[in-house]
């Protein structure tokens, strides 16, 4: 991962300790819940395992460049399901009572968050965040993609409604799906691009492939 990327990636799991720390109402509170102490913990590994991804924002050899604004969409509604879940657990409405929920959202964010990064690991150098061919691509069609074409937004999704859990917010689950309007049209911009570049390969791999969840889309 560029130095760049591995700069706003620490900034953002500190803003992330802060606002959970402040929200919650303090470090003795977040002491007093092992659900949050153990989502915190899990956030800071998957941000070290990240930053040992090749991961990266190039434009390669070739881009779509009308898909850019995605990026911005995902930022926006990272930051909007993060203060709904938040603020619906502060102040204690439409939340799903019980320690048993939130075990259940650090579980879920834990696997999203760890298959994302395996993703991420996989595809090494093919991976940027905009939607491109780099140099020397290849199709990856085996592993952890032999079912499933994107196996990092299947990773990212269910992270999403993992953390809306941690936080028992009920809304913040309804919010976390708003993420599929993106992922989608992500997804069409890539198959795009990959159709264009590979041709009958790609094809080939799509129809025996599912998006996101294998038997289902």
């Amino acid at each position: 991962m560029p130095a760049s990327m591995k700069l706003i990636s620490l900034a953002t799991i500190l803003a992330l300790f802060a606002t959970v720390i402040w929200a919650e109402g303090g470090v003795r509170v977040v002491l007093g819940e092992p659900p949050l102490l153990a989502f915190l913990a899990v956030s800071l590994v998957l941000f070290v395992a990240g930053s040992f991804t090749q991961g990266n924002l190039s434009a390669g050899v070739r881009e779509d460049r009308d898909n850019r604004w995605v990026i911005a969409a995902f930022a926006a509604l990272t930051l909007g399901l993060l203060g709904v879940s938040l603020g619906f657990d502060r102040a204690n409405i439409l939340t799903l009572d019980g320690d048993g929920v939130r075990w259940l959202g650090v579980a879920l964010y834990a696997i999203g968050g760890a298959l994302r990064i395996a993703a991420v690991f996989v595809l090494g150098r093919r991976f940027s965040g905009l939607v491109a061919i780099q140099e020397g691509h290849s199709l990856k069609t085996d592993g952890l993609y032999a079912r499933v074409r994107n196996p990092s937004y299947t990773g990212l999704l269910i992270n999403a409604v993992g953390l809306a859990l941690v936080f028992r917010s009920l809304p913040g689950v309804i919010f976390a799906l708003t993420l599929i309007w993106p992922l989608v049209a992500r997804m069409d911009a890539e198959e795009r691009l990959l159709e264009e570049t590979f041709g009958d390969e790609y094809r080939a791999y799509r129809a025996r492939t599912a998006r996101l969840i294998p038997g289902i889309y």
